[in-house]
């Protein structure tokens, strides 16, 4: 095994650009990890690499590449964007193979450190195995705390790592059956590659709540997260993973495996919303299209009298548009956004930190000075953008400020595989529509309703009793165990009880 040298990487150890990074993003939903696989193709980690560009806006943290080249395994994984390694075609040179496997990550679990960054690496006793994941598993901390118990010795603090382990410690004889016992065992959302000396290995949790679909290229396959990453190397579409398949990639093709009982699917709805690329097809729909129709669907519930439709860009663009066909209210580019503010930007003083989202967005004033605007964003999470956003547009001279979401309001925190802040920290959980109205200054403020979103969906509403998508962060209707935070809650009530007494 190769392994990447450095542990600094881009940005450092530690938890990234800290405090900067956070005035920016910390009231944004971050995105989950991206995964790719091919198979049988002689430039293999190019082609991953250029996969994983697409892939990008999946994970900003790190990337992450292991190849097979008939012999032995390689390994480059580095700390930063995929450009900041994988555009050097000496590292290239050094994954060379016929089969690949990569990762992009933003970590939802573990730290940013190197021996975090996937795809993961283990020798087994049936040969080398590496893995990728995109998503969470909600009972990958009960999972590792038992199996250092037992003797394992974890080399990282990722859920991921756990899979090894299970994969490890399986009896089964053929490969696939112990990948598929340490499925079993899990809990969550998972989307995963894997690489062996002979196969290319793909699945899906049982819910499907994290997007994989199977792609080809010639005579090699793919896998990868989303179809962009399909388009962006020239692969034609061949279905998505359905939910709870597994799915192998060999030298005699593609099999598929269903070892979980069947189950209504439900995908996650914020793939829709904010995550996945505009270009994609996720499920069937574009997600450009839906987006659109949600904003669509929000005129039609939440109009307001006003001069200019204006997107908080990039996200709610989409959604923007769709407001001002059925509005019939003219689109601006009222925000500028300059794309050339990212982590390596030198970071501010304390006293002129909240300037920062000025350096990411500009008022356009020729768009909104006298104007009565609307606003429109795809989510609304602390509220602390929004609130400057806002102060932007009346500084600009916005005669009246309405601020329409393209989502409802999220009230409960994630658990499978986005960031979210704790239900505390959730302007909606905390404040009334008129609390959240207030604080982020805005002269009117509406959200999408969960019926609209299942409506730009497709759907004529949502099912309480067989809901259609994963849709908990607006609901509180968790599809799976929360294995790891019930235990963390009785942990924490036995500790107040023995403090008590």
């Amino acid at each position: 095994m190769d392994h990447a040298s450095g542990d600094q990487g881009a940005f450092g150890q530690g938890a990234g650009a800290g405090d900067w990074d956070a005035d920016l993003n910390g009231d944004r939903l971050r995105e989950e990890c991206g995964v790719f696989g091919v198979f049988n193709h002689p430039d293999a980690a190019a082609i991953a690499a250029i996969g994983l560009h697409a892939l990008q806006h999946r994970g900003q943290e790190a990337a992450g590449i292991v190849a097979y080249d008939g012999r032995r395994f390689h390994s480059e994984r580095r700390l930063g964007l995929v450009g900041d390694t994988f555009s050097d075609a000496r590292v290239i040179d050094r994954l060379p193979g016929q089969a690949a496997v990569g990762h992009v990550r933003y970590s939802t679990t573990g730290e940013t450190l190197l021996r975090n960054v996937q795809p993961l690496f283990a020798e087994l006793d049936a040969g080398g195995f590496a893995i990728g994941h995109n998503g969470n598993l909600t009972n990958g901390l009960t999972l590792r705390k038992q199996l250092v118990r037992d003797g394992a010795i974890t080399q990282s603090t990722t859920d991921t790592e756990v899979i090894l382990h299970l994969v490890a410690r399986s009896r089964k004889a053929r490969f696939v059956d112990r990948f598929i016992d340490a499925l079993r065992c899990i809990e969550g959302a998972y989307s995963l590659v894997a690489l062996t000396n002979k196969k290319l290995i793909g699945a899906r949790d049982p819910l499907g709540i994290r997007p994989l679909v199977l792609g080809q290229l010639g005579d090699a396959y793919i896998l990868a997260s989303e179809t962009c990453a399909l388009d962006i190397i020239g692969a034609t579409y061949v279905r998505d993973i359905e939910n709870g398949e597994v799915i192998v990639i060999d030298d005699e093709g593609v099999q598929s495996h269903k070892p979980f009982p069947p189950m209504q699917a439900r995908p996650c709805i914020f793939e829709y919303i904010y995550f996945a690329r505009p270009d994609s097809i996720v499920g069937g729909r574009s997600v450009y299209q839906v987006r659109k129709m949600m904003g669509q669907v929000l005129a039609e519930e939440s109009a307001a009298e006003a001069d200019v439709v204006v997107p908080v860009p990039d996200s709610g663009v989409p959604a923007a548009i769709g407001f001002s066909q059925v509005s019939g209210i003219p689109y601006e580019l009222g925000i500028i956004r300059n794309h050339y503010v990212g982590r390596t930007f030198i970071q501010p003083t304390q006293n002129v930190r909240d300037q920062g989202v000025r350096m990411k967005h500009s008022a356009n004033r020729s768009v909104v000075a006298g104007k009565r605007i609307i606003l429109v964003d795809d989510s609304l999470v602390r509220g602390t953008t929004s609130v400057k956003i806002v102060r932007m547009m009346r500084d600009a001279g916005a005669r009246e400020v309405h601020f329409r979401i393209a989502s409802p309001p999220i009230t409960h925190p994630d658990y499978y595989g986005i960031d979210t802040p704790d239900r505390d920290k959730l302007l909606a959980a905390t404040h009334d529509l008129e609390g959240m109205r207030r604080y982020i200054g805005a002269d009117s403020l509406a959200f999408l309703t969960v019926d609209g979103v299942y409506r730009a969906m497709g759907c004529e509403a949502r099912d309480p009793a067989r809901p259609q998508f994963t849709d908990h962060c607006f609901t509180g209707d968790y599809p799976t165990a929360l294995t790891d935070k019930a235990g963390a809650v009785a942990s924490q009530q036995l500790s107040l009880l023995a403090e008590a007494s």
